[in-house]
């Protein structure tokens, strides 16, 4: 789009410090457009009309205007809908950036508008070339030795501008007179909380891994998941919760015991609570994602339900003389039970 001069409006959807504010600087420079960058968090229609006002202006000379609202998916449907007509019409080329979903919280109009660029977690390369870039801008290295700038790196766990914020402490630092060891980086470097929302994307994503996992009988990567969720402050009943409609969904008639150790897990964790509780819902995981796997009682019960909607109110067959004689034992004595309350 840039090389043939022809950019559209784009969403950039990526989590956070990846850069989604750096790209949306370059398009305007590789496409001769003003930038104009606004942010959904302070912003408001009547900050929106004014960037119109000033990009119709523009406009009239020529001079094309890329509008970069920033946590997007924070304006409510009204305010995107006020994207649409200047982004139809030319007036502006709208790039948002976001780190929720796109499909959950921006609306249909606006996303058929717009194309959505995912953008994803920097790798361990994609770091160590922004820091040699950082160093070289500054023209001083960092004082660490190998294993510290690598152990630098994994802390900042994806998120460039972390990264970044890192290594302006480090340059702020008095000459150390010694390269800084891994120790040593600990002492004046925290390491970056791991990314997780309990609320929102990160929620979402987590526990579809861990569920994935024991799907694929997968025990190793079934604890990490578990361990990443409860490292992020996640609710463990949430996750007991889940092992149990796993065990219902998932596994059912292949192991019924399967139930019955998502339920004691669940039971242990209300008794002891946090840590020690815990404990019991990582060995229900376990067990799930070695148990055997059936969704036959999942497969058949979702027909019975299609087929009792198709077939609307069926007459049940008709009873034998025995049973009917039950029928009227039971009859007669729930009579008879009402007329002693009566008194």
């Amino acid at each position: 789009m840039v090389a043939s001069q022809r950019l559209g409006s784009a969403i950039l959807w990526g989590p956070p410090g990846v850069g989604k504010t750096t790209i949306a600087r370059l398009l305007a420079d590789g496409s001769n457009l003003a930038f104009e960058p606004v942010s959904a968090t302070f912003s408001g229609v009547a900050d929106l009309r004014k960037v119109f006002a000033a990009a119709r202006s523009r406009r009239t000379i020529g001079q094309g205007t890329l509008l970069f609202v920033d946590e997007i998916h924070r304006f409510n449907r009204a305010q995107q809908d006020s994207f649409l007509p200047y982004a139809e019409d030319g007036t502006i080329t709208l790039v948002g950036a976001t780190t929720e979903s796109p499909s959950f919280e921006l609306n249909g109009a606006l996303l058929s508008r717009t194309q959505v660029l995912v953008l994803k977690r920097l790798d361990e390369a994609a770091l160590s070339t922004l820091l040699d870039r950082a160093e070289h801008l500054t023209g001083h290295r960092l004082p660490l030795d190998d294993g510290a700038r690598r152990a630098l790196i994994a802390m900042a766990d994806g998120d460039g501008r972390h990264l970044l914020n890192m290594a302006e402490q480090l340059q702020a630092l008095p000459d150390p007179g010694t390269l800084l060891d891994i120790a040593a980086l600990a002492h004046y470097i925290q390491q970056r909380a791991p990314l997780y929302d309990k609320a929102q994307e990160g929620h979402y994503d987590l526990i579809s891994a861990l569920h994935k996992s024991m799907r694929g009988s997968d025990p190793d990567a079934a604890l990490y998941w578990l361990a990443r969720m409860l490292d992020g402050g996640e609710d463990p009943l949430f996750v007991a919760r889940r092992l149990v409609r796993f065990a219902n969904e998932d596994i059912g008639i292949a192991d019924p015991h399967a139930i019955q150790q998502a339920l004691a897990a669940w039971d242990v964790y209300e008794r002891l609570g946090s840590p020690e509780g815990e404990l019991a819902i990582a060995q229900a995981v376990v067990y799930l994602a070695t148990a055997p796997k059936s969704i036959a009682i999942y497969r058949g019960f979702n027909a019975a339900h299609r087929s009792a909607r198709r077939t609307g109110s069926l007459m049940p067959p008709a009873r034998n003389g025995y049973e009917a004689q039950i029928t009227e034992r039971l009859r007669h004595s729930a009579v008879l039970r009402a007329r002693r309350q009566r008194g």
